[in-house]
């Protein structure tokens, strides 16, 4: 195998254009792609200059929007990301502090969780 890095996660959501102003408006996040795709869209959203997308996909067959949990995301100043989703109105758990740093969690509006993850000092 000649594998070099993760390039896209898959995030299924029920509405995109509510997923689309939470992911970029609320977390920050660059839409890198936005075209149509028949009924659906090609919705791929990242950390501006990460190199790992998440597109924001409605569920495929058998799939259900909300399914998705425990992703990391890597965050270099916790408490203010924290704040900034508090103020948006999104339910936070943490900041707990760890053997190998500080996380706190949260989910998107369709109900995948995340982990907002620092290194400890």
């Amino acid at each position: 195998m000649s594998l070099t890095q993760i390039q896209t996660l898959t995030v299924f959501v029920d509405d995109q254009e509510r997923a689309r102003s939470f992911y970029a408006d609320v977390l920050g996040f660059e839409v890198r792609t936005d075209v149509a795709m028949g009924d659906n869209r090609w919705l791929e959203v990242a950390p501006p200059g990460a190199a790992t997308t998440i597109v924001l996909h409605r569920p495929f067959p058998g799939a259900t929007a909300g399914s998705s949990a425990g992703t990391i995301l890597a965050s270099s100043d916790l408490d203010a990301d924290v704040d900034r989703l508090r103020s948006a109105g999104v339910t936070v758990d943490g900041p707990t502090e760890l053997p190998w740093g500080r996380q706190a969690t949260f989910a998107d509006p369709d109900g995948n969780g995340y982990v907002l993850s620092a290194p400890a000092a």
